[in-house]
């Protein structure tokens, strides 16, 4: 790690959460109005607690979310629309990973190649350029960086060390070796060692496993992770108590064993044939909360008791999140907090 760049921690001070509204020219057109429900209660959630910076694809965009946001008695003096061009709305992946630089900041953009190439990225992959140009981040340098990486692929816990899994960075980067992709990790992202997780996996997720949806750090010592109880459950069991034994033998950096929260597992939801990836590890910390996704099941209770033990302090606000899933995706991925002084 440098003398001064270091890579905050999500649970730091936020200036504001970074989201796009989806519309008809993206993948959720054709269960807009179930998503838009979850994004009204999305952004009156974090509107309590800080900003919200909302892209919008276009005026008429902007009117009608703006319209559908007052309807619900948002604080709108908390939200500032943004007019920019995405193809998606996983803010997550697209958005501007930020380090902390001397008194500064600087926010990295990195390559975003559509998940590897399986979607359309071209105006995802110029966000942040977009958005500094727009004077969004208040002056502070943006560092283009030619290497795929997603912001939800990541873990940091704020003092140098990165969680992330092997599945997806090996998918990314399959040339490339071992200690150059750890030296590249290290030196991006200003960090000083670097912790695989080499199992771990949810049907249905097409980001090739990326960390946000498996385990999270909650603390310096301790990390929150989806666990599955199920043996019956083909597709998890096993891949899940590989990776909570990776994740108990892991050490933090003074060399104690990880303080260890696993959450409960949902039952299968599926659309059709089709099984969705949800994970109550795709939550968000926000300044004095954590939002986190519901899905309609019973385990639905356990994992905000689960959270709330890893997060003392913290108001837990648990959000319908089955629409979301349905792209594959939930809180967290939708979202990238701006930690507090990159706004003004």
């Amino acid at each position: 790690m440098t003398d001064t760049a270091r890579f905050p921690a999500e649970w730091e001070p936020q200036d504001a959460i970074l989201l796009a509204w989806p519309h008809a020219g993206t993948d959720w057109a054709a269960r807009l109005g179930e998503v838009e429900e979850t994004y009204i209660a999305l952004v009156a959630a974090i509107t309590r607690f800080q900003q919200v910076l909302l892209c919008v694809a276009d005026d008429d965009v902007e009117a009608y979310a703006r319209a559908r946001l007052a309807s619900a008695r948002i604080d709108m003096a908390r939200v500032r629309f943004l007019t920019v061009p995405y193809n998606d709305t996983w803010l997550r992946d697209s958005g501007p990973i930020t380090l902390r630089d001397g008194d500064g900041f600087r926010l990295l953009d990195f390559r975003f190649t559509g998940w590897g190439g399986k979607f359309e990225a071209s105006d995802d992959d110029a966000l942040v350029r977009r958005l500094a140009a727009m004077g969004v981040f208040s002056g502070h340098g943006v560092q283009t960086i030619d290497f795929a990486l997603e912001g939800g692929a990541i873990e940091t816990d704020g003092q140098g060390t990165l969680l992330t899994t092997s599945k997806c960075l090996r998918e990314r980067h399959p040339t490339l070796p071992q200690d150059e992709l750890d030296a590249r990790l290290m030196e991006t992202l200003a960090q000083d060692r670097v912790l695989w997780l080499h199992h771990g996996y949810l049907e249905g997720d097409d980001t090739d496993a990326h960390v946000d949806t498996l385990a999270r750090f909650a603390a310096p010592d301790a990390i929150v992770y989806q666990a599955c109880d199920d043996a019956g459950d083909a597709s998890h069991f096993e891949e899940l108590r590989a990776m909570g034994e990776e994740i108990a033998a892991l050490r933090t950096r003074d060399g104690r064993s990880y303080r260890s929260f696993p959450l409960p597992w949902p039952r299968p939801i599926h659309d059709g044939d089709r099984r969705l990836a949800a994970s109550y590890a795709n939550f968000l910390i926000l300044n004095g909360a954590v939002l986190m996704p519901g899905y309609g099941d019973a385990a639905d209770e356990r994992a905000r008791e689960v959270v709330a033990a890893a997060f003392p302090g913290r108001e837990i606000v648990q959000i319908d999140c089955r629409p979301l899933i349905w792209q594959n995706g939930s809180l967290h991925c939708l979202t990238m907090q701006l930690p507090a002084g990159v706004i003004g």
